[in-house]
């Protein structure tokens, strides 16, 4: 059975930071990624991350503020969010394909399995 179970999120100040991981089990991907959802909105894509190489992929408003990396020994993929802002609040998915890279992945419909998602809250 696959899984993907995400820890990390929380409450936050504008500015601060915050760092995700998901742990994947019961087979391998291709590519791991996050997606975002906040109230009322669509599933968004964060960033993505190829397993084998580690060529990356980020949503245009959110290049250099968050970072997202791999342990390839720890079948883990994490997310580092830094300089955060009330509009980044939203529930955060972990999320993983075999479908195409991470550098072609743009939506939902590229995305095989899910996380159950963490909530991030981002005080102003």
């Amino acid at each position: 059975q696959v899984q993907l179970v995400e820890f990390g999120g929380g409450l936050v100040q504008a500015g601060g930071s915050l760092r995700f991981s998901c742990a994947i089990s019961g087979r391998t991907f291709s590519a791991m990624g996050w997606f975002c959802q906040a109230a009322g909105k669509e599933r968004e894509f964060v960033a993505a991350i190829n397993w084998r190489g580690g060529s990356t992929r980020y949503a245009d408003s959110l290049k250099g503020r968050f970072t997202i990396s791999r342990d390839n020994a720890k079948n883990t993929v994490y997310l580092q969010m830094n300089s955060l802002k009330p509009e980044d609040t939203a529930i955060y998915h972990c999320a993983a394909t075999s479908r195409i890279t991470a550098l072609l992945i743009t939506s939902t419909r590229d995305i095989q399995n899910w996380g159950q998602g963490t909530q991030v809250t981002v005080s102003s």
